[in-house]
């Protein structure tokens, strides 16, 4: 089994608004469906609130690696074994953004690995669950850069 989930979406949009959309916290937050704390600085913890329906309340955190406008933004998140728990000691995984120009505005290479630092027991799952969930993400970002997430 691989140890990363990896999916391009086509943008119409210019990379430095999809890099606006990634980095700044607000908007990462609208189309994530994420209610942040504070902005994104590299070697901080972001912390913040799912918004998502049925994922309400659920704890959102991610230490900053990488901030190179505009083309890499990559973030470590942690997998809990119970996402309502704080667990210090849980396995994290690493999410990078890529982005380059493409024919129609930009390319964005979404990447997940790491997935060996999780229990057995427990990798298959958030790998699949995660694979959907960028999926939808993927969607999210290109409706939000596109226009019809743009003002919600």
């Amino acid at each position: 089994m691989s140890d990363r989930i990896e999916r391009t979406v086509e943008l119409s949009a210019p990379v430095e608004r999809v890099w606006r959309a990634l980095t700044d916290h607000h908007e990462f937050g609208r189309w994530f469906r994420v209610d942040l704390d504070s902005p994104f600085t590299v070697g901080r913890t972001t912390t913040g609130r799912m918004t998502y329906p049925g994922y309400e309340g659920v704890k959102w955190q991610a230490v900053v690696e990488t901030m190179e406008a505009p083309r890499l933004f990559a973030f470590r998140w942690p997998h809990p074994a119970d996402p309502f728990a704080d667990d210090p000691d849980a396995p994290t995984t690493l999410v990078e953004f890529r982005l380059s120009p493409g024919p129609g505005g930009t390319l964005l290479t979404i990447v997940e690995s790491g997935f060996e630092a999780l229990p057995g027991d427990r990798r298959a799952e958030a790998m699949r669950g995660n694979e959907g969930g960028w999926k939808e993400q993927a969607g999210n970002i290109k409706a939000h850069v596109e226009g019809s997430l743009a003002h919600s």
